[in-house]
């Protein structure tokens, strides 16, 4: 997959965690911090009605540039928000999202693909120009290489940013899922390290 001055090599890139959805792996592995979550056939199903991110997050922590690669679809008649964090932190006191980058499809409010970074979003993009269908299963790749954030779905690049003050995930290594005012469901998860060549960006004349 190529991003800007980068190769990004998806087959190559290391697993740092996968297991199937289990009510035993949910238990041991993560920490229910709002909303509803319940397992139903190897799906992680979240449940939220409030205008807010109900959370559930990573116990271990995964730092270092990571991607995460998962398939996802809304549950019907829900139509937004299929959102995921990783570089992130939890403060247990507040039960808040500290710093973190968050990304999904669908979401912002007017169905766009979207990109912000936790706790001040300051740096938001966002695009309407993906065809979603509500209830549809996707297979979504989203992560960062030193702030150079990408979302990939379906095996094409939806959108990719460079955050000029790059959060340091020697630090903050969590990873979650969210619900935000809807029902979305979960499946097939890993966490990956990241594999990727520096590469030239160049024209050749086409004249």
């Amino acid at each position: 997959m190529r991003l800007l001055k980068k190769e990004l090599n998806l087959e190559k890139c290391p697993i740092l965690y996968h297991r199937d959805f289990t009510s035993e792996s949910v238990e041991s592995d993560f920490d229910i911090r709002g909303g509803e979550w319940t397992v139903v056939n190897n799906w992680l199903v979240g449940k939220n009605r409030d205008n807010s991110a109900a959370m559930i997050i990573s116990k271990d922590n995964y730092f270092g540039n990571v991607m995460l690669d998962f398939k996802a679809s809304t549950i019907l008649p829900c139509t937004h928000d299929i959102n995921a964090m990783w570089s992130g932190n939890w403060d247990y006191e507040t039960n808040t999202r500290g710093t973190a980058y968050v990304a999904g499809i669908q979401g912002w409010w007017h169905g766009k693909v979207g990109f912000e970074k936790s706790p001040n979003y300051e740096l938001n993009v966002a695009t309407p120009l993906f065809n979603f269908h509500p209830g549809k299963v996707y297979h979504i790749q989203m992560g960062s290489i030193d702030g150079h954030v990408f979302i990939i779905v379906d095996g094409n690049l939806i959108l990719e940013v460079t955050d000029p003050n790059p959060i340091d995930t020697s630090e903050n290594g969590k990873i979650g899922f969210e619900a935000y005012c809807t029902q979305v469901r979960f499946s097939d998860l890993y966490i990956k390290g990241i594999d990727y060549d520096v590469t030239d960006e160049n024209y050749s004349p086409e004249f």
